[in-house]
């Protein structure tokens, strides 16, 4: 892709904590259509040893003449590694190289990157700033946006996190040129999520484009990722603590959280688990009432055509529901040990809600690989 001089700005409104994300295709013009990087005494780009290689150099040429130090920490690649020890490494470069609270983190890779790079930077000095430079598909339309950020726990996946939001959003479309085309697919489920949920006419339009998407058309990637981008930047600015409305955004998540515990981080995608996880989620507002089968097919052909898994794990061999429900109660939107799901309102709506285990198991049964 060529630089864009003039890059596509969403803003996310939050008073004081408001910031720009910016879409286009350069470092360097991104940052300067956004209206520039943050000021600071040193910079430190946390990556991982995939995307070191492809980006870190043309990242440290752009900071270096913005700031006096600019410092890289090379993470070890994947989920399995969103841990207090992983972590750790970002506290030891900045110690080891003397950073003070004026220090900027910029996190240059996907979503465990930028979870793990906002999180230090929430508790380093007890919060500092700090850039999101997503480098996959799923990062650039959902985890580099709104200030979530956190690391797994063997029991639960970002059950240890802090709200920290960036001071500006950097997505280089250029950079999903060597996502794997795993990840790209991955990546595409967060973009679907977005139309059950708010937006019928993103639905329509991914059917209509879904070919082109997966072809990494630019044309067609710019505008996923745009609309993926307003969408999540209004319920955000609504709902920054997610305390009420901006649960819609983890349709499908509780049963792909569940997913990704059970099978071992790493072994399913995030989106991959997401996707899965939608399926279980329409299925259950089907048997609820909410929605027809039409609908639950429609999601499930979308999600096919991405190259998406539509059915579920089998965790345990003798009681796969029960070991689903287990984990689904270790969820940041269970209550008093009640799971709460994102079920689908009607096409475009989307609402939280219990439902009985009894309902639940049938839907997991009838979802999951025999």
């Amino acid at each position: 892709m060529q630089a864009d001089p003039n890059p596509t700005v969403v803003r996310i409104n939050l008073g004081a904590r408001s910031y720009p994300i910016a879409i286009g295709s350069d470092f360097a013009a991104l940052a300067a259509g956004a209206a520039g990087l943050p000021a600071g005494t040193a910079a430190l780009i946390v990556t991982n040893d995939t995307v070191a290689p492809l980006y870190n150099q043309t990242l440290v040429d752009r900071l270096v003449a913005h700031y006096s130090h600019v410092h890289t920490v090379t993470l070890p690649d994947g989920e399995e590694h969103k841990t207090w020890q992983t972590l750790n490494l970002i506290f030891d470069a900045l110690l080891t190289h003397g950073c003070d609270r004026k220090v900027v983190l910029y996190a240059l890779g996907g979503g465990v990157i930028g979870d793990m790079t906002g999180f230090a930077a929430a508790c380093y000095m007890r919060g500092v700033d700090f850039v999101q430079v997503p480098t996959t598909l799923l990062a650039q339309v959902d985890s580099s946006v709104g200030g979530k950020t956190g690391i797994n726990h063997p029991l639960g996946k970002n059950m240890v996190g802090a709200f920290h939001q960036p001071r500006l959003v950097i997505c280089d479309l250029s950079t999903l040129d060597t996502l794997p085309a795993r990840e790209l697919a991955a990546g595409m489920a967060e973009v679907i999520k977005y139309g059950p949920i708010a937006d019928m006419e993103l639905l329509a339009w991914l059917e209509a484009n879904m070919d082109a998407l997966l072809a990494r058309e630019a044309q067609a990637l710019a505008h996923a990722v745009k609309r993926s981008c307003e969408i999540k930047a209004s319920v955000v600015g609504a709902d920054e603590r997610e305390a009420g409305l901006r649960a819609i955004l983890n349709f499908g998540h509780t049963f792909g959280h569940a997913i990704e515990a059970g099978m071992g981080y790493g072994v399913w995608l995030h989106g991959e688990g997401v996707a899965a996880g939608m399926v279980m989620a329409a299925e259950l507002s089907r048997r609820l009432g909410l929605v027809d089968a039409a609908f639950v097919q429609r999601l499930r052909t979308l999600i096919e055509r991405a190259g998406l898994p539509t059915r579920g794990p089998v965790l345990d061999a003798r009681d796969n529901a029960g070991r689903y429900l287990g984990l689904m109660r270790v969820d940041k939107k269970a209550e008093a040990g009640e799971i709460r799901f994102v079920l689908i309102d009607g096409p475009g709506r989307a609402v939280l809600r219990a439902a009985p285990d009894a309902l639940v198991r049938e839907v997991i049964d009838a979802c999951c690989a025999a």
